[in-house]
């Protein structure tokens, strides 16, 4: 039945519904966030693309176009130089002033929408098919290569033998502390796509964790980003840290790694990333 409704939200949601308006010229592109520039690498757009943010390392060559700085601290004076024909961008690019200013310049300015759950990445990539005028494309793509994990997700899922696993996400260090994903943020999402219960789902946002708080929510799994895991050095010293070394994560040995913008851009590639994490929490039990 679930399969059922994202195949229906791939092929019928209306783009009027998160304002997936057809750009007017298309020959000069430029992407404000990750997951914006994959998925126009995926429709085959890259040689419209003439320069991404920082976020935007997939594919590889993405990272050899000129850069604009961070989706959230745009400056309009950078991507102006550039002669942008278009700018799509993800729904956090700014700041708001900054948009302002490049809207009032005649540049068109196209926000495209985003949840943080599977089906928000099938919106996401429509939307964006939308603009470019690739939706039959980005249909043939999303039934062959998407609905197939979403379907591996959902059996994982069914076929756990025990309860959902307690999941911690941690995004780095701050003055010794980990920060960790609350309710509401894109880690929350993902963790929900893995058919995990977040262990700090008692806040939102991100937060700093004591070694008290950490210890008592006894996650069965830890995840981190790559970027993250080198504010410990590797995997054997966030091990050892005190706030961690006691959790059933680090006895049984569920502490895992991965690319932060696969696990948390919420483009094609995160799908992907839950695929291969819940394969290894399902088998590492």
């Amino acid at each position: 039945m679930k399969i059922l409704f994202l195949l229906f939200v791939c092929f019928l949601i209306s783009p009027t519904a998160i304002a997936c308006n057809p750009a007017s010229d298309l020959s000069r592109i430029t992407a404000a966030g990750g997951s914006i520039s994959e998925i126009l690498y995926l429709l085959n757009m890259d040689k419209y693309i003439v320069a991404v943010d920082v976020t935007s390392n997939y594919p590889p060559e993405a990272k050899s176009l000129p850069s604009i700085g961070y989706v959230r601290n745009l400056s309009a004076e950078g991507i102006l130089s550039l002669s942008p024909t278009v700018i799509i961008g993800e729904n956090d690019m700014g700041p708001k002033e900054v948009i302002a200013q490049i809207k009032g310049t005649g540049v068109e300015v196209l926000v495209v929408g985003e949840e943080h759950s599977a089906s928000g990445i099938i919106e996401k990539i429509n939307c964006v098919a939308d603009i470019v005028g690739k939706r039959a494309l980005s249909e043939q793509i999303i039934a062959d290569q998407l609905i197939p994990k979403i379907q591996r997700l959902e059996d994982i899922a069914a076929n756990r033998a025990t309860e959902k696993p307690k999941i911690l996400f941690i995004l780095g260090m701050q003055s010794g502390s980990p920060i960790v994903a609350g309710r509401g943020v894109s880690a929350d999402g993902f963790i929900n796509m893995l058919g995990g219960i977040n262990t700090m789902g008692s806040f939102e946002g991100w937060k700093p964790a004591n070694s008290e708080a950490i210890i008592q929510a006894a996650p069965d799994v830890i995840l981190i980003s790559n970027r993250g895991l080198s504010g410990f050095g590797d995997l054997s010293d966030l091990k050892r840290h005190p706030a961690l070394q006691f959790t059933p994560a680090v006895k049984n040995n569920r502490v895992y790694a991965m690319d932060g913008m696969q696990m948390l851009g919420f483009g094609p590639r995160t799908l992907s990333a839950a695929v291969v994490l819940a394969d290894k929490i399902a088998l590492d039990k």
